[in-house]
């Protein structure tokens, strides 16, 4: 029968209260602290294993039924540096810390599977891993967890994840073989030149216009050394430079990110733009030291386990309601590391409209509480169908 999973009513009652909960006590990398505590005291109340500890304040509840595979379901806990403006009665308590990427909806949905799972246990034969992992935003909390032995402890065959998508309308569910979400890199590019009075420079290097021209050279990176077909984004977000109105500074600094989705073209990228910055800093007579940082690989899903996520997806919501090519967002994720590791499948839960603030990682932004039954259904399906008695 396609649709959500029966008794769902009274779960999602209480899903809901989880979820703003969460929402109401956000806690960013490596410090979710209170959220590991209330994810392990629902896990250990299901009567699940529960172990913690890996990356800091991971929790990972088994659910053992019967001899079969084991496999595992993933959802992360961790807020952002956002101050939340959503004047909701349960906005953030914690200042400058808001769930702005609807980690708590994650959170709430894999815990309200495990309930169910639990209270259901004709439904699968195996055991499922239940990872909820800290720090995805920006700090790598899955490559720690896998570091510190993740697949170790927990032998996982195939593991799997899920994001609520604003945009996507809700009961909806999109995914793809292949790349589905980018690389993310980091870089800093440091000049460093001679200082001068601002009257009088051509006693000096000015590293601003320097640094001015390499933001526009950069951007050719990705028009003209870049294969047409092949993706690539170079953003320099922050430039700093200079503390008075009369002084071009010696030295300035340039950060950004790079998002590709092939390591081909992390590579091209990654050359191109020290030669490029060498270049133009060097016909100028200024120093320049580029750093640049491999934060997180493409998000592949594997074919074998995109079919069966397919499948599950389509008893919760319907063949009609899946979309089966969705393009790939720049955006980027560190279950990237856990399939690295196993092969899997990551999908986009449609939340809605994402107009008037309602996009991810936006001050104004709450997850919909309308997606929970629908997150939680495709967990069961997937089991169902992974794990089949």
């Amino acid at each position: 029968m396609i649709g959500t999973v029966a008794g769902l009513d009274e779960l999602t009652a209480e899903m809901t209260a989880w979820r703003r909960d969460l929402h109401a006590h956000p806690e960013t990398a490596f410090e979710e602290q209170r959220t590991s505590d209330f994810v392990a005291e629902k896990l250990t109340s299901f009567g699940l294993e529960v172990h913690r500890g890996l990356a800091k304040t991971g929790v990972v509840g088994i659910l053992r039924n019967g001899d079969g595979p084991t496999v595992g379901f993933r959802a992360d806990m961790d807020a952002l540096h956002i101050h939340e403006e959503t004047n909701l009665p349960h906005s953030s308590r914690n200042p400058g810390r808001m769930h702005a990427c609807g980690h708590d909806g994650h959170t709430a949905m894999l815990l309200g599977a495990a309930r169910y799972l639990t209270e259901n246990p004709d439904t699968f034969q195996g055991t499922i891993a239940f990872i909820f992992q800290p720090a995805e935003e920006n700090e790598g909390g899955g490559r720690v967890m896998v570091e510190e032995g993740l697949f170790d402890r927990f032998p996982v065959e195939k593991v799997f994840g899920m994001h609520n998508w604003p945009g996507l309308e809700v009961g909806r569910i999109a995914l793809r073989p292949g790349p589905l979400m980018a690389a993310y890199d980091i870089f800093e590019l440091t000049l460093t030149g001679k200082g001068t009075h601002a009257g009088m420079p051509h006693m000096g290097t000015d590293t601003i216009m320097v640094g001015s021209q390499i933001v526009s050279a950069f951007q050719t990176i990705a028009s003209r050394s870049v294969h047409p077909i092949d993706s690539a984004v170079v953003s320099v977000t922050q430039f700093h430079a200079g503390d008075t109105w009369n002084v071009l500074p010696a030295t300035a600094v340039l950060r950004g990110t790079v998002r590709t989705f092939r390591p081909e073209v992390q590579d091209l990228v990654q050359r191109r733009m020290g030669e490029v910055a060498t270049a133009i800093a060097g016909g100028f007579g200024v120093e320049a030291n580029l750093r640049y940082e491999r934060r997180y690989p493409p998000t592949t899903n594997s074919a074998a386990e995109t079919e069966l996520a397919r499948r599950a997806a389509a008893l919760t919501v319907g063949e009609n309601q899946l979309d089966l090519d969705p393009m790939p967002s720049m955006g980027a994720e560190d279950f990237s590391f856990m399939l690295q590791k196993r092969p899997g499948c990551y999908v986009w839960v449609g939340a809605g409209p994402s107009d008037q603030g309602r996009n991810l990682h936006s001050p104004h932004y709450d997850f919909n509480d309308a997606v929970l039954p629908i997150g939680t259904s495709y967990w069961v399906r997937l089991a169902e169908t992974v794990l089949p008695k």
